[in-house]
């Protein structure tokens, strides 16, 4: 949608909207168009794999239908731009404040898949001369975002949410108009960028503007050793326990990212967070 008027708009996916319907993990789309820009957001994020069979499933998706796009493309002709939507995750980092684009440290199924499908790209891009470029998103923020943003939206939305020491903590986030106001500037230039707003709102922050939206009280605010307790209890009950040792750390952790090297080498001013999230 974003996207939308600027640009003929040819899609692949497995929503019975999408132009060609195809699943890129398991099989090679055969395209009868040739395009000038690929925009590669497909993949498998926000699950904590339990069985190598789950494990397995992030390269599946993310490794393999990366080079089955790329197979079709060979095949149907070779684009000028490739756009891939990858991941902070590839630092590997719980913690740390305005993180660069090296090294990439991570360790999970999740980070892994998508260090190799960048890898991949890398030498694919070089050898049929297309020009590529990497995004690492930080949280993104939009109508009914996923992940950690969509959970906290859901949460003090049903009054099951609680803020954790102050909500001190400060993240990253990236309002995701920014990736369609990103597109000329890639096509052009190429590279990998970190995007994220320059403001690194935190927790509180953004309970104050999900809370205003909604119409709602700003959510209690609990001790950090009260939530540590919580987080041992639920580490003992499962994954599916409003809080664990691996959200508590989430959640009192600062993790922020620079966008440094994205405005100085594309010009890019990103849109503010604060001021113009919605969340429908």
């Amino acid at each position: 949608q974003l996207l939308n008027g600027a640009y003929n708009i040819i899609s692949v996916g497995l929503s019975p909207q999408d132009t060609y319907l195809v699943d890129i993990a398991t099989d090679i789309p055969t395209f009868t168009d040739a395009f000038d820009v690929v925009f590669h957001a497909a993949g498998k994020a926000h699950s904590v794999p339990k069985t190598e069979a789950e494990k397995r499933l992030f390269f599946d998706v993310n490794l393999q239908g990366t080079k089955n796009l790329c197979t079709a493309l060979e095949r149907s002709g070779i684009p000028k731009a490739f756009i891939f939507i990858s991941t902070v995750a590839v630092y590997g980092c719980d913690s740390g404040e305005n993180i660069t684009e090296d090294p990439l440290n991570g360790t999970t199924p999740y980070a892994l898949s998508k260090i190799k499908a960048e890898k991949y790209l890398e030498g694919w891009c070089a050898m049929h001369n297309v020009k590529l470029s990497i995004l690492r998103p930080s949280l993104i923020a939009g109508p009914n975002p996923p992940g950690n943003l969509g959970a906290m939206i859901h949460g003090i939305e049903n009054g099951k949410y609680l803020s954790i020491a102050g909500g001190k903590a400060r993240k990253s986030v990236l309002m995701v108009q920014d990736i369609a106001n990103l597109l000329p500037m890639l096509i052009e230039k190429g590279g990998i960028y970190n995007v994220c707003d320059s403001y690194q709102p935190s927790f509180r922050e953004l309970e104050m503007v999900i809370c205003k939206q909604l119409n709602k009280k700003l959510p209690l605010s609990i001790p950090y050793w009260f939530a540590k307790s919580m987080a041992i209890l639920g580490d003992c009950l499962g994954e599916n326990t409003p809080i664990n040792s691996l959200k508590l750390r989430k959640i009192t952790n600062s993790l922020t990212f620079s966008n440094e090297k994205a405005m100085r080498e594309l010009g890019w001013k990103p849109m503010n967070v604060l001021g113009n999230f919605q969340i429908e």
